[in-house]
C-alpha cells in the first residue's frame, strides 16, 4: 500500500464527527482573520510612516508579517478544504503545498537574521549603520526566498520527472506526502530540515550569549536585546515543530487512538498557527515605537468611524 493509500485509510477512519468538524473549522478561521488583520493593521502602520520603512529591522519585521499573512491563510484554506471538498486536483494541491513551503521555509531563516540584526545593533553600535543599510536588507529578503525555491523546488521537479501526467490531473486528500511521495524527497527534506536546525540554532544561541556578556554591563538595549533573542529563540521552537510533525504522527496514533484526530488538530494549531499569532506581539505590541503609531491608526480609525 502506498503512503497515499494510507494516508487516506487514517483520515477516513478518524474522521470528525459533523459537530466536532464545525468547531474545529470555526477556530482555525476565527483565528486565521484575527491573526490577519492585526497584521494587516502593522502593514498599514509601516506604510503610512518612513520611520518604519526606511529601517532595516522594521522592514525584517514586516517581511516576517507578509510571509505568516500568507502562510496562515494559506493553512487556513487547506485546513478548510479537508473538511470541505475533501480530494483536490493534485496539481492545484501542489500550487498551494508549494507555497505554504516556501513561507515555512522562510520563517526561521528570517528569524536568524532579525537575530543578527539584533546582535549587531547591540556589539558593534557604531557599525551598524553602515552594515544594515534597506538595499542589503532587500537583498537579504531576496536571498532568503531564493534559498526557499531552492530547497523546495526539487521536490516538484523530481515529481514531474517520476510521476506520469495522468497523476497530476488526478485527485487527492491535500497533504504534501500525498504530492511529493518519492522517497528522495523525503530523504531531502529530512536533510534540509536538519541543515536549517543546526544553523538557527547556532545563529539564536551564538548571539544570545554575547548579547549577554554585553548586558552584563548595564545596557538598558543589551538587555532588551537578550529579552528578544530569547522570544526568537521561543518562536523558532515553535516553527521547528512544524518540522517534527510527520514524525509524529504514528506515536500519536498509538497513544491516543480514540482521540488522533484531536491530537492532529493540537499539532496542527501548536505548529502552525500559534507561531504566527506571536509575530504581532513580539514585533508589533511589544516594540514601543510600532505600539506607538498603531494605537494612533486604531485610534484614528475608531474616530472615523
Amino acid at each position: 500500500m502506498n503512503v497515499s493509500s494510507v494516508n487516506v485509510t487514517v483520515v477516513l477512519e478518524y474522521r470528525d464527527s459533523f459537530t466536532k468538524a464545525v468547531i474545529k473549522n470555526v477556530i482555525v478561521v476565527v483565528l486565521g482573520i484575527s491573526i490577519n488583520y492585526i497584521n494587516a493593521a502593522l502593514i498599514h502602520t509601516f506604510h503610512n510612516h518612513q520611520i518604519f520603512y526606511t529601517n532595516p529591522r522594521y522592514i525584517l519585521i514586516i517581511h516576517l508579517v507578509v510571509n505568516d499573512m500568507i502562510q496562515v491563510t494559506l493553512t487556513v484554506i487547506l485546513f478548510v478544504i479537508s473538511y470541505t471538498i475533501y480530494k483536490i486536483h493534485v496539481s492545484v494541491c501542489s500550487v498551494f503545498t508549494l507555497l505554504a513551503l516556501f513561507t515555512t521555509e522562510n520563517t526561521p531563516l528570517n528569524l536568524a537574521c532579525m537575530t543578527v540584526e539584533c546582535y549587531i545593533a547591540v556589539c558593534f553600535p557604531l557599525r551598524h549603520g553602515q552594515i544594515c543599510t534597506v538595499s542589503r536588507t532587500r537583498v537579504l529578503i531576496a536571498v532568503m526566498w531564493a534559498t526557499s525555491m531552492l530547497s523546495v523546488l526539487p521536490d516538484l521537479f523530481i515529481t514531474l520527472a517520476t510521476e506520469p501526467l495522468d497523476f497530476f490531473h488526478s485527485r487527492v486528500f491535500c497533504l504534501r506526502d500525498n504530492v511529493f511521495s518519492n522517497p528522495l524527497i523525503t530523504k531531502k527534506k529530512d536533510i534540509t530540515y536538519i541543515v536549517y536546525l543546526v544553523i538557527d540554532w547556532f545563529v539564536v544561541f551564538y548571539t544570545y550569549f554575547n548579547i549577554l556578556f554585553a548586558a552584563k554591563k548595564a545596557s538598558v538595549e543589551a538587555k532588551k536585546a537578550r529579552n528578544t533573542i530569547l522570544l526568537h529563540g521561543f518562536q523558532l521552537l515553535l516553527c521547528m515543530a512544524s518540522y517534527a510533525t510527520p514524525q509524529l504522527k504514528q506515536p500519536l496514533l498509538l497513544w491516543f487512538p480514540k482521540n488522533y484526530s484531536d491530537s492532529l488538530f493540537a499539532c496542527y494549531i501548536i505548529a502552525q498557527v500559534l507561531p504566527r499569532s506571536m509575530t504581532p506581539i513580539i514585533y508589533g505590541l511589544r516594540d514601543k515605537t510600532f505600539r506607538k503609531y498603531l494605537r494612533r491608526h486604531l485610534l484614528c480609525k475608531m474616530s472615523s468611524q
